[in-house]
């Protein structure tokens, strides 16, 4: 917390902070996995990278660089003796003065990791998750820059998944103001038609996710044919599969769009083989051909 490790019931902040007033924070999520070489980062560098742009889309001086932060991460994972964790970065405008503006509101800089299971959970990966289009839209562009991974567009990802749970759901997919399919609440969104993957483009009002982008080039690898496109809603009711992606997500596949079944109501064959391509990764079935992983170690160099 602000470049020091303290206890966790120590990691306080003061009740007239400007983020929690106004949200004016940026975050990222990061995995580190349990390997064969201890616990590894996948990938922390452009995770890293992302939370810089997100603090400059809004203007944010981060006290920290980039080094600094790769190092912030490694030390909770070490130094709670961590096999594998979710690690999140946070920076966010302090105590300072009231209003829109943060002023004088420092920007203060925290790294926590926890413990924590796919998003949806072991049997979601394996047997996949019923979801529903939500009746709440994604941000239109221009309002809130959508490409920044910042705490207040969370707010549009809480009222689709609770409004998904109230109604029975595991998740919702929200559209873009166009109409057309953006993401999930919290995940980004593919769909496989007659052995072609698509994705929504980054301009469908959607996060450009770490794990969208490792999925493309693994399905590349794979010798899948993929493309970012735009997505009707109707096609999610014709298609053969449907899986969504995530740091929190992970690989999980969609059985099932608003009742409707997709394909066979089951995870299917190019969903199971990005799924064991990913997993892979840390199992050390699939090479690391791109470089992801980082291993926990005791600093990064400068």
């Amino acid at each position: 917390m602000d470049g020091e490790i303290v206890p966790w019931e120590s990691a306080t902040v003061h009740v007239m902070t400007h983020a929690l007033h106004y949200g004016s924070s940026v975050f990222e999520g990061i995995r580190a996995y349990s390997t064969d070489a201890g616990p590894c980062f996948f990938p922390l560098e452009a995770h890293v990278d992302r939370f810089f742009d997100s603090a400059a889309i809004y203007r944010m001086q981060l006290p920290f660089d980039r080094s600094e932060m790769r190092n912030a991460c490694h030390a909770v994972v070490r130094e709670n003796r961590l096999e594998a964790a979710y690690v999140r970065p946070l920076a966010f405008h302090g105590y300072g003065q009231i209003g829109l503006n943060p002023g004088t509101a420092p920007a203060r800089v925290v790294v926590a990791a926890v413990p924590w299971g796919s998003m949806h959970g072991k049997a979601a990966i394996e047997h996949g998750i019923d979801a529903c289009v939500s009746s709440w839209q994604r941000i239109a562009p221009n309002t809130i820059p959508v490409l920044a991974k910042a705490g207040g567009n969370y707010l549009s990802g809480q009222l689709i998944h609770m409004e998904a749970l109230r109604n029975g759901y595991h998740e919702g997919i929200a559209l873009g103001p166009d109409g057309t399919v953006s993401e999930g609440a919290g995940e980004n969104l593919f769909v496989v038609k007659n052995g072609v993957i698509r994705t929504p483009r980054v301009s469908g009002s959607l996060l450009a996710g770490i794990t969208r982008d490792a999925v493309i080039q693994l399905g590349a690898d794979l010798g899948c044919k993929i493309e970012e496109a735009t997505i009707p809603r109707e096609t999610l009711y014709t298609a053969d599969e449907v899986f969504m992606t995530g740091t929190a997500a992970e690989i999980t596949p969609v059985r099932s769009v608003d009742r409707a079944p997709i394909g066979t109501g089951r995870p299917g064959p190019i969903t199971q083989r990005i799924q064991q391509a990913f997993f892979g990764l840390f199992e050390g079935t699939t090479p690391d051909r791109h470089g992801w992983l980082e291993t926990v170690h005791a600093e990064v160099a400068v």
